[in-house]
């Protein structure tokens, strides 16, 4: 990279006032946001971050399940564009910050360019993908999906929301049903700008997380079947308790993730308990197990491990243990040289920073089957996201997108 461009920031005041102008479209009570895809807000979403980047210069290209596209041209361009992006949709009880932070900074570094005049070898592009959060409609990261061909547009067309709508319905209703293929539209190389979701930024107080990929993920559900009977006849060594044999397992579930730190998690979420009554020794639990670490093989171990104590434990108590997997991710390590490049960017800024990985999905997951992938995380305050409450401080979101432009500049040659 031109080393007169080493001085080159972007504009935070710029970048925090679009984001928070972006968060008053599906404004909520409690300071969030609630833009489901596909919705009229969304639509008014899509419209807004597409306005901004028309009067940035960029030319706006749209495919078949509504990713949107928006360029910069280079000086050579038939080269593969650098990409940027992630998703303006939210949850239904969402931030300002989770997705939109990644789009906006995308048109924040291009302003910047503009600015100051800068003309990069390679164009540069700024993506947002649909349906990320899988709020409305399953899969989850669809947009994205289905332009890496890991389901097809006609499985996404057919998802159907609780009121029966379907995907294809409402892109046409909206307005965004493109023309091109989805997949048939060049990456280089592919950054993802993203608040933490966590709190391990936070806690080791560091600015820039470099993202080393993206954990691997196995959902199960497991039941445990014992016998129903009265609280109170029934003594203890006579009883088929299926919730005190369930708790057992429950807690291999977290030492598994112990026993394999510091990336490995073992989470479980939901507990159904039959017949739920006070008086009554419950005779059913069925329970999700949520493991994940940062490869497939430390996943697929702590499953083993789990799997193994279930089986010593129905043998040990006389009660059925079942263990079924429901959904199977795997884990996605990031482009070696993307994960330098970022590193690079914050050192030479002088932004504190730290490896980190990713315990949720991403569209930058499927955009790493495809190019040369990195993520650059921020912290976000206590963690929390997927929450109203979420929230970032505005020098975290400018040292983040000064990260991401370092980053791009060194990959498009400017």
């Amino acid at each position: 990279m031109n080393p007169s461009l080493d001085s080159l920031r972007i504009n935070g005041p710029r970048l925090w006032a679009s984001l928070m102008e972006l968060a008053q479209i599906g404004a909520t009570p409690k300071g969030g946001v609630c833009r489901l895809t596909l919705t009229d807000l969304d639509k008014q979403g899509r419209d807004r971050v597409i306005s901004w980047a028309r009067d940035a210069g960029m030319s706006v290209v749209v495919d078949q399940i509504g990713n949107v596209f928006m360029r910069r041209a280079g000086r050579n361009n038939a080269l593969p564009p650098i990409m940027t992006g992630s998703h303006i949709d939210t949850q239904p009880t969402g931030g300002k910050f989770d997705g939109n932070y990644g789009v906006l900074a995308g048109i924040e570094v291009v302003r910047t360019l503009n600015d100051h005049g800068v003309v990069t070898e390679a164009p540069i592009e700024v993506a947002f993908w649909t349906n990320e959060e899988g709020s409305r409609f399953v899969p989850v990261m669809m947009g994205s999906g289905v332009f890496a061909k890991a389901f097809t547009l006609e499985h996404a067309y057919a998802a159907r929301d609780s009121d029966g709508l379907s995907v294809l319905d409402e892109l046409t209703r909206i307005g965004y049903v493109g023309d091109e293929v989805p997949g048939a539209h060049p990456i280089g190389a592919y950054f993802e700008t993203h608040i933490e979701q966590g709190p391990v930024l936070e806690d080791h107080d560091t600015t820039i997380g470099v993202v080393q990929g993206v954990l691997g993920i196995r959902w199960f559900d497991c039941t445990v079947t014992g016998m129903e009977a009265h609280a109170g006849p029934t003594p203890m060594a006579l009883r088929r308790d299926a919730l005190q044999v369930a708790t057992h397992l429950m807690q291999e579930v977290v030492a598994a993730a112990l026993r394999h730190a510091p990336h490995g998690r073992g989470t479980v979420g939901m507990v159904q308990l039959h017949p739920n009554s006070r008086n009554v020794i419950p005779g059913r639990v069925k329970f999700s197990i949520d493991l994940r670490n940062s490869t497939d093989a430390l996943v697929d171990r702590m499953c083993d491990e789990v799997r193994a104590y279930a089986a010593q434990l129905a043998l040990d108590s006389g009660l059925e243990i079942g263990i079924e997997l429901v959904s199977s991710y795997a884990a996605q390590a990031f482009d070696p040289g993307c994960i330098s490049a970022v590193a690079r960017a914050a050192a030479k800024l002088g932004y504190s920073h730290m490896p980190t990985v990713s315990g949720a999905g991403h569209d930058a997951v499927y955009m790493a089957q495809l190019a040369p992938t990195g993520m650059i995380f921020i912290p976000c305050k206590d963690g929390i996201s997927h929450n109203e409450i979420e929230d970032a401080k505005p020098e975290h979101i400018s040292a983040g997108c000064n990260v991401l432009l370092h980053a791009m500049l060194e990959r498009a040659g400017g």
